[in-house]
């Protein structure tokens, strides 16, 4: 608990002078006010994060979390429980839509166990395993509020040491099945939002299985009863291992002054938590896409966000977060290399 606490303490707010200094010089580059719309906020956003006019990204970093979900028994899945190790080898064999846009985008991809129920030898997996998977949170508490401690304490490390290893921004992905349907009662606890409004079909449910979803997450949430206001509670009796370990990571982002790069429904359950944790955090969120998951859409407004990019994605693995990684630097780039109206001798309307 010592560690968490300490870390979200540090956690500020942005710099504000440098975010007016980017302001003031956005308006006078040689387009209309705001017409490069999100870009330009982001830009905005990011002087702020890292207290410098024109940040570099020059590297990247992108954290895979895997763990699994006692909950699969209750049928709320249509792929076996063996999934979740079987893809942990493939992307640690190079071999999924992760490792090949993590590669072409340039990212340092870290693949993290913080609870699969298999132990994998490779020396490529980072091992951060609390325990071998959550217990089955339509029973009983899928862990206690000491593992739920432990995994953010988990996700805090990996994202300090990215970040002393020269990471200037850190996208969040994750690896679990059954996650969805972790991510979805914590969604629906903290922005209480009706199930059917946020429950989806996960990983290929039919509309039988979509249901028995719903009536599985109705049951968990009346059994353990999770605290909306506590963040460690709603972890520990609804959450996921890898979602506690995302949520760490955002933390130790922000405590760091590193922008952290969401993905879709999961990856946005854990920055509830973290909100949750420490309001602030969100100043230090950057959101990728849209999920075709009905649920992410409350995420994005309980956070006050709006993704970049809409392209019917429900793949996970953070897929999202490492295809919006290039705008940071376009942002970034036309901020610093556009004229101005005076530099290009060009007419300026507002003037």
């Amino acid at each position: 608990m010592q560690k968490l606490e300490k870390t979200i303490s540090q956690i500020g707010i942005p710099n504000i002078k440098k975010m007016t200094e980017a302001q003031n010089r956005l308006d006078q580059l040689t387009k209309p006010k705001g017409s490069l719309g999100k870009l330009e906020k982001m830009a905005v956003k990011l002087a702020g994060i890292c207290s410098e006019l024109y940040p570099s990204f020059d590297k990247k970093t992108h954290i895979v979390m895997a763990g699994d979900h006692g909950v699969v028994e209750e049928g709320v899945s249509a792929f076996p429980q063996k999934v979740t190790t079987q893809m942990v080898n493939n992307f640690l064999n190079n071999g999924a839509a992760i490792n090949v846009l993590a590669a072409e985008v340039g990212v340092d991809l870290k693949i993290v166990d913080m609870g699969m129920i298999d132990n994998i030898n490779n020396q490529k997996l980072i091992i951060k395993k609390v325990k071998n998977g959550t217990d089955n949170m339509a029973k009983m508490e899928a862990m206690s509020k000491k593992e739920a401690v432990d995994s953010l304490a988990a996700g805090i490390e990996i994202a300090e040491k990215s970040i002393k290893s020269g990471s200037k921004v850190i996208g969040i992905g994750e690896m679990g099945i059954g996650n969805t349907t972790a991510s979805s009662a914590i969604i629906a606890v903290i922005t209480k939002a009706p199930l059917k409004e946020i429950v989806g079909f996960g990983t290929g449910l039919n509309p039988k299985g979509l249901k028995n979803k719903i009536k599985v997450i109705k049951r968990a949430i009346k059994i353990n009863n999770p605290d909306p206001e506590d963040a460690i509670d709603i972890l520990a009796k609804i959450g996921g291992l890898e979602i506690a370990g995302m949520a760490g990571v955002i933390i130790g982002g922000a405590a760091n002054n590193v922008p952290v790069i969401m993905d879709g429904l999961i990856t946005g359950a854990a920055a509830l938590i973290a909100q949750k944790l420490k309001p602030e955090v969100v100043n230090y969120l950057i959101p990728s896409h849209k999920s075709v998951e009905p649920g992410h859409k409350n995420v994005y407004k309980q956070l006050g966000l709006s993704p970049f990019l809409d392209l019917n994605m429900r793949l996970g693995e953070g897929t999202g977060a490492v295809l919006a990684m290039p705008f940071l630097d376009s942002s970034i780039n036309l901020m610093k290399s556009m004229a101005t109206f005076s530099e290009a001798a060009v007419d300026n309307a507002s003037a």
